[in-house]
């Protein structure tokens, strides 16, 4: 009954709110209807009347016995009230008894005279007053007629119309409310399930299931079209941007995310403490995911949870394993969690790179899984979902969980913190479904990924292979168009989110100009002031195509002997992984390739390539960047590739030239580099040859546009994108919660 209600009683207040507003209008139409209709009653009677009274010589003069009968006949008419007769001197002759002493001749009366009414409210009630003017031979004006009707016949046209609409409404109304009741009462529960259906997104993204409301239907299409509205406003909001700065993106997390917490996690911490002798020094790990979360962070504060992998890591955090970082002015808090030698061995060097890394970068390198392996993941991933829970201090806050060593934190976490909002950002590529089927454990990362609220990878050919492999191994609802995957009733949306870096960067306004940095580079490595230096920046990696850049270079100096002697090509390689036996011999290949390249064409203490295997602090390699004149990055397979983006971002004197591998995304945010195929030496070759003798102009033109690029999509815009996405997802659940609240109440 409490239901029926609920439809009854505002339906019944919006049908009296209708009615009260239609009898006014009716009324008014009635009276103006009726106002027109006593005019051509007047005119008819005033025109038979002239009749009589009219002599053929424009005289009215009539006896007045005469003119009383003609007037007590017109009188006959029931609604005629009184009448009277004004000669051309506007005297009234004739009247009868009722005629108003109010009513009177008109103050002239000339030849362009026209018939003219009036209605007066007296004593006696409405009378409507009409003038009709009598013309003779030669339309001569000769006096005019006034004919008075009693309107109160109108009111009571009145009244009865609006009793009429009342009864109308009030029939309508118990029909209406009599068909809600019983449609309310055979469909709410479906109303209320299909409705959250909609809200997860279910009925928005496709035609609702069979046994679904019917009713729904339309109510779908409106929702659809109201999301799309929302998220392309959105959207908008977002490309409208033109600064995106820590500042902007602290008054997005004020404004969309007030008061809600963020949590980042990494395996890779921002800051290591490493111990040397007697001291303790900091260093910067060389990741792209620390160059692109550090400054957000900074931004946004928070906690990052990371495993702690620094010598001297233990000896500077408090009892809960916290330290306040940056060391030189503290903005957010690092929590470290510690791994044994036997976790480290299989969940990252084993399962991580051994396994997902060869399988994800299709490098050319067998990947390796191991049942070890997968139980040393498993357990670790526990341990960080743990410490997230330990540091969660709300039911919902916004996590970002970073790249392929956590497949399996998002569902862990959904289990843990239902309310939570889960972003994943897989930095590294996505492959094809046959490609990564070789996984035995494919089911079980997919399955953990689709924890996700909100599923980030680099490009939309990474989102569409990403699709592509859930569709072949899970049962589960993809919609296409809008990039969402529905999983065990919940919906994940698989979205691109270019990474960036931090433009301009903090390091860059302490920099040596770039004529001192040029000076300070050669000199250190004992070579010419003018000579010509490329530079390359990269891990230790099989993937980075470091043998590839070496081979062009060789053939360059083949090609081109007279760069021998005036170019040197320096590759900066942070040792990574050297635990592992494949990145071992890689190691020991490219030194072996970089001995036999400066053998064949040394001459003197010239050598064409020198290696540097070791740690490189951001301040450094941003000297590097600064100092010479083309950097290469020739990765053979890569998720982005952020070294590409700080050499563009190093470079404020517009100069120096990128050659770009066409397998990183970065290539397709900076379409002015030399995009090459790092496997085709002679096209490498070429774009080195076209580097070196590059005009000053054209590098400025490709600079520029690249810079550019990077202004509009830096890192706190990549950040933005998904913490908006973040937001509109928390909205939607916050609805769902009530609607699920006002499902409860409602069968109780």
């Amino acid at each position: 009954m409490r239901l029926s209600l609920r439809f009854i009683i505002p339906l019944l207040i919006v049908l009296e709110v209708i009615a009260y507003a239609v009898v006014p209008l009716v009324d008014r139409l009635m009276t103006q209807w009726s106002i027109k209709d006593l005019d051509l009653r007047s005119k008819a009677i005033a025109s038979a009347a002239a009749t009589s009274l009219f002599d053929g010589t424009n005289n009215y003069s009539v006896p007045k016995a005469r003119m009383q009968n003609i007037l007590n006949r017109l009188m006959e008419d029931e609604r005629l009230y009184a009448l009277g007769f004004c000669n051309d001197k506007n005297a009234l002759t004739y009247r009868t008894d009722k005629l108003p002493g109010e009513v009177s001749c008109q103050d002239s009366v000339t030849q362009e005279s026209e018939f003219k009414s009036e209605t007066l409210e007296l004593s006696k009630g409405p009378l409507h007053v009409s003038y009709y003017p009598l013309k003779g031979s030669g339309g001569v004006m000769v006096g005019e007629m006034i004919l008075v009707h009693d309107m109160s016949f109108v009111r009571t046209r009145s009244a009865s119309t609006k009793q009429y609409i009342m009864y109308f409404f009030i029939f309508m109304g118990a029909i209406i409310a009599m068909i809600t009741v019983i449609v309310a009462q055979l469909s709410w529960r479906g109303w209320l399930s299909g409705t959250r259906a909609l809200l997860r997104g279910e009925g928005l993204l496709r035609p609702l299931a069979p046994g679904s409301a019917p009713e729904l239907r339309p109510i779908a299409q409106d929702l659809r079209k109201l999301i799309r509205d929302l998220e392309t406003e959105r959207r908008f909001r977002d490309d409208s941007q033109s600064d995106w700065t820590p500042r902007t993106l602290k008054e997005l997390l004020h404004k969309e995310l007030a008061g809600d917490e963020v949590i980042v996690v990494a395996n890779r911490e921002p800051y290591l403490h490493v111990r040397e002798g007697h001291r303790i020094e900091v260093q910067t790990p060389a990741s792209g995911v620390v160059t692109a979360l550090e400054p957000i962070m900074r931004a946004c504060s928070g906690v990052w949870i990371a495993h702690g992998s620094g010598s001297a890591d233990r000896e500077v955090v408090d009892t809960h394993d916290h330290i306040q970082i940056p060391p030189d002015h503290p903005r957010y808090t690092l929590r470290r969690l510690w791994l044994t030698e036997t976790e480290e061995n299989g969940y990252y060097y084993g399962f991580s790179n051994e396994g997902l890394w060869p399988l994800c970068h299709i490098a050319h390198v067998r990947p390796i899984f191991r049942s070890s392996d997968w139980e040393a993941y498993q357990k670790v991933n526990e341990k960080f979902a743990r410490a997230v829970v330990e540091e969660a201090k709300t039911k919902d806050p916004v996590i970002l969980i970073q790249d392929y060593h956590f497949a399996l934190l998002p569902r862990l976490l959904r289990q843990r913190l239902p309310k939570a909002t889960i972003i994943m950002f897989w930095h590294i590529p996505w492959p094809n479904p046959e490609a990564f089927g070789i996984c035995p454990w494919t089911k079980e990362i997919l399955a953990g990924l689709l924890g996700s609220s909100i599923l980030g990878f680099h490009t939309r050919f990474h989102c569409n292979n990403f699709l592509d492999t859930v569709e072949r191994f899970l049962e589960c609802r993809i919609d296409r168009e809008h990039s969402t995957v529905s999983f065990r009733g919940e919906r994940t949306t698989v979205n691109r989110y270019p990474i960036s870096i931090e433009f301009p960067g903090r390091l860059q306004r302490q920099a040596k100009s770039v004529e001192d940095a040029r000076k300070a580079i050669r000199t250190r490595y004992d070579l010419p002031p003018d000579h010509l230096l490329g530079i390359g920046v990269d891990r230790f990696d099989y993937t980075k195509g470091i043998a590839e850049k070496f081979l062009a270079v060789e053939r360059l100096l083949e090609l081109h002997p007279e760069w021998v002697g005036h170019f040197t090509f320096l590759q900066i390689a942070a040792p990574s992984r050297i635990r592992i036996d494949q990145y071992q011999h890689f190691q020991l290949e490219v030194r072996e390739l970089r001995d036999r390249i400066n053998q064949q064409f040394r001459t003197g203490t010239y050598e064409p390539i020198i290696l540097q295997m070791s740690h490189h602090e951001p301040a450094d390699v941003l000297e590097h960047y600064r100092a010479a004149d083309l950097c290469f990055v020739g990765s053979l397979h890569d998720g982005m590739n952020l070294v590409a983006k700080e050499f563009v971002a190093a470079r404020d004197d517009e100069q120096g030239v990128l050659i770009l591998s066409q397998f990183t995304g970065a290539s397709r945010d900076l379409p002015e580099a030399l995009i090459v195929n790092p496997y085709y030496t002679d096209e490498c070759a070429a774009a080195l040859h076209d580097a070196l003798t590059m005009p000053a102009a054209e590098q400025r033109d490709r600079m520029r546009n690249m810079r550019g690029i990077l202004h509009d999509f830096n890192t706190y815009r990549w950040a933005g994108r998904m913490l908006i996405d973040a937001a509109r997802v928390r909205a939607r659940n916050r609805f769902l919660d009530r609607v699920a609240m006002y499902d409860l109440l409602s069968s109780s």
